[in-house]
């Protein structure tokens, strides 16, 4: 029954187009500085993790790829955190492509609490999944209204399926 609410309801996709708007700005404003201000450099913050030894004895594995991936790449990924937030951000306040700006913004609340980083994760990550399970009611105020069903149609015009009638 919730979740019908939450998916369906001209109200509920009123709520949540205020929640999707309140963690893109979140999302927004962590991302902006680090794009447009002084060049992001994530080596220090993955430093910090690859010796944190809470990290290492509770995530062995995130530990490792951490050490022996990120960091060797640290450049990259500077520019995936700094752009991932600028973009999640975007497509939340927007409302385009909702259910994949908030899966990535989900992926980066885990990779930061993996890390052992709490700051506003979790409040962000409860938000999230509120805004994931609605699925396209979320972005229903926002482009997703039209940007969806033309990507279905592209979708099923490539792939010759019949589209059901839109009711």
């Amino acid at each position: 029954m919730f979740m019908n609410f939450l998916r369906n309801n001209v109200y509920a996709a009123g709520i949540l187009t205020f929640l999707r708007i309140y963690l893109g700005w979140q999302w927004l404003t962590a991302g902006w500085g680090k794009v447009t201000g002084d060049p992001f450099n994530a080596g220090g913050y993955l430093n910090g993790v690859v010796n944190n030894e809470t990290v290492m004895e509770t995530y062995p594995r995130y530990h490792a790829f951490i050490e022996n991936f990120a960091l060797p790449n640290a450049d990259l990924f500077s520019i995936m955190v700094a752009w991932g937030e600028l973009l999640v951000g975007l497509g939340l306040i927007l409302g385009v492509l909702t259910t994949a700006a908030v899966f990535f913004g989900v992926v980066m609340n885990f990779s930061f609490m993996f890390a052992g980083t709490v700051s506003t994760n979790p409040w962000m990550l409860l938000i999230s999944m509120f805004v994931l399970a609605a699925g396209y009611n979320a972005g229903k105020f926002g482009g997703d209204r039209w940007v969806i069903p033309y990507l279905r149609q592209m979708v099923a015009s490539k792939f010759n399926i019949k589209q059901k009638d839109a009711a």
